[in-house]
């Protein structure tokens, strides 16, 4: 089932998201990796800033998160990840499927340019890549990442980001 998570959760989402990013080992620029992928100080500063896990949770152990966060006037998908032992079951798409529900603005979600299969799900969820220019400027002002991670990730975003035009 889905369920919001709150604060006891926090230890565990950090479990769910390090054991998840393991898909990413070797694929992202080896600069971007580390041990472990997102440390808890780390989640907890993204939390502290605004984002707002959801979880996929069996039998009481979550098998899956993602996180959602408002930003200006977008809403950004944020730390995507499932447990290796329990990924192509859906339960990616039912979280995504979901978050989307919560909001009504125009939604943008990044992730690594060498994660091709990241891009091939959210291309099936309706996300569009955005230009790479365009990218640049959107990671930038939505998120706060180093400017390596700007040079080695993309953006994708869906039907309303697109119908709403140009911004500046």
């Amino acid at each position: 089932m889905i369920r919001a998570c709150d604060a006891r959760d926090t230890v565990e989402i950090g479990e769910v998201i390090n054991d998840g990013a393991q898909a990413y080992k070797g694929s992202i620029p080896a600069d971007c990796w580390h041990e472990p992928y997102m440390p808890l100080a780390a989640l907890q500063r993204d939390i502290d800033a605004g984002v707002t896990f959801w979880a996929w949770e069996k039998n009481g152990k979550l098998l899956g998160v993602m996180g959602i966060q408002d930003v200006k006037d977008v809403t950004l998908i944020r730390h995507a990840y499932v447990r290796t032992a329990f990924r192509r079951k859906g339960i990616g798409t039912r979280l995504l499927s979901h978050l989307k529900t919560l909001t009504r603005k125009p939604v943008l979600m990044g992730t690594w340019k060498a994660a091709r299969w990241a891009v091939r799900f959210y291309n099936r969820q309706g996300f569009r890549l955005v230009m790479e220019e365009e990218k640049d400027r959107l990671l930038r002002e939505y998120w706060t990442i180093p400017e390596r991670q700007v040079e080695t990730s993309c953006v994708l975003a869906d039907e309303r980001w697109f119908k709403a035009g140009p911004r500046t």
